[in-house]
């Protein structure tokens, strides 16, 4: 039986990832800071790290955090996976981060080139924003009267269910180095999306759009951020909303 061992088990998507190769009869660990017995905070690493690496086959990394630290945690996690002789390190990564010099996008960059010069096996996936994020952007925004956007910037968000159905795949094949982007369905513009979220919620606020200045917010507005190409998800924002609807 193939040991896989998912970072970040207990977030947005480690968790369905985590579900999904459990019922696929996977022996499955979780770690993250506070999910016992593998409860571990990879941004110091340690020798708990390397207990939870212990005879693991495959590591899923969805680990991480805007807040920072994520390459200190892909260093400790990468260390501790060659000490374990981990065949397989599948990371989860955001399209543009090659394109949008946003600080956290460049940490992500960052990190997806430590596991390429790591020597283990490796694949990368890089996915557009999930619904959820989107959901709770437009959530705070919405609490002020008026919600404000920057002008001219789409999104392509993908649901979380499909990601973590891409990556339970990819962490039962061969490694596979970068493979295609995962983007939702549909590239709609961020008024589109807010008046969305807003119907749903039975709510009513006035929305503004304000130019931003400097490059990053020029790289999302000429959609740096975006898969076009691959807008291979199914589930659309409407979707997400009524099922989140249906499971409150």
């Amino acid at each position: 039986m193939t040991v896989i061992l998912v970072t970040g088990g207990t977030g947005t998507l480690g968790r369905l990832v985590t579900a999904r190769l459990r019922d696929a009869g996977h022996d499955v660990r979780v770690l993250s800071r506070h999910a016992q017995p593998y409860a571990v905070d990879l941004r110091k690493g340690g020798p708990r790290l390397d207990a939870a690496l212990a005879g693991v086959d495959t590591v899923v990394h969805c680990a991480s955090s805007p807040k920072g630290g994520d390459e200190e945690a892909a260093r400790h996690l990468i260390g501790a996976a060659r000490r374990a002789g981990v065949r397989h390190l599948v990371y989860i990564s955001i399209v543009g981060v090659d394109r949008v010099p946003l600080g956290y996008y460049r940490s992500k960059l960052t990190v997806e080139l430590l596991i390429e010069s790591s020597g283990l096996g490796w694949t990368v996936l890089r996915a557009t924003q999930f619904h959820d994020l989107v959901h709770r952007g437009l959530e705070v925004l919405a609490k002020l009267p008026v919600i404000i956007l920057p002008k001219g910037v789409s999104d392509q968000p993908v649901d979380t269910s499909e990601v973590a159905a891409r990556l339970a795949g990819l962490a039962t094949a061969d490694p596979a180095g970068r493979v295609p982007d995962l983007g939702g369905p549909e590239i709609r513009t961020l008024p589109d999306l807010a008046r969305a979220y807003l119907r749903a919620a039975g709510r009513h606020r006035r929305i503004v759009t304000v130019p931003l200045p400097g490059r990053t917010a020029h790289a999302f507005a000429v959609g740096g951020h975006l898969a076009p190409d691959h807008a291979e998800g199914r589930v659309t924002f409407e979707e997400f909303l009524a099922k989140r609807r249906d499971n409150s």
